[in-house]
């Protein structure tokens, strides 16, 4: 148990009486009332995705929106003990192929055959190899209608083996 006093509280004109202590004074303004919040910001302006191909597909880049067919699908990683599930799927559109990386829930999504859109997807370096990836903050949607696109196998974009370089920064000259 606390044995310490409490503080008396101050106005400007001093202490106010104990009777009138958390009431507001009777000659003070009344509280400004809350704006109502629709007034207070204004509506947000959604933009329309802009979707990509993978042959524009670069290492280490995010937010990338494009519509692609599954051509297979096989499991990498199944530990029911920890709940985790990773497999391997191929996906190609008209300008090539690239692998994604789906983890749990998204491996049902993706059986060979699907068409679906990615999301706000991500590009992830996998020895040295790109993978495409959706995390939470990215969308898969499967599309009912299989799209009609013929698919360019010929060009996969896994395949590319990238090195990561490091350039040094150029040093500033000296002015005189």
């Amino acid at each position: 148990m606390s044995t310490a006093k409490p503080r008396p509280t101050a106005t400007r004109g001093g202490p106010a009486p104990a009777a009138t202590r958390g009431a507001p004074a009777p000659d003070a303004p009344a509280a400004p009332t809350a704006a109502p919040a629709a007034a207070a910001k204004p509506a947000v302006q959604l933009r329309k995705p802009v979707f990509t191909t993978i042959d524009k597909l670069l290492p280490q880049t995010h937010g990338h929106n494009l519509t692609a067919r599954v051509l297979s699908a096989r499991a990498v990683l199944d530990k029911p003990a920890a709940r985790t599930r990773v497999a391997e799927c191929l996906v190609a559109d008209p300008t090539g192929t690239v692998l994604f990386t789906a983890r749990n829930g998204q491996i049902e999504m993706l059986k060979p055959g699907n068409t679906v859109i990615f999301r706000n997807a991500r590009i992830d370096m996998f020895k040295d190899t790109m993978r495409l990836a959706v995390d939470k903050w990215g969308l898969i949607e499967v599309v009912e209608e299989p799209a009609d696109f013929k698919v360019n196998e010929d060009n996969n974009m896994s395949e590319i083996e990238y090195e990561l370089v490091n350039v040094p920064p150029k040093k500033q000259e000296r002015k005189k």
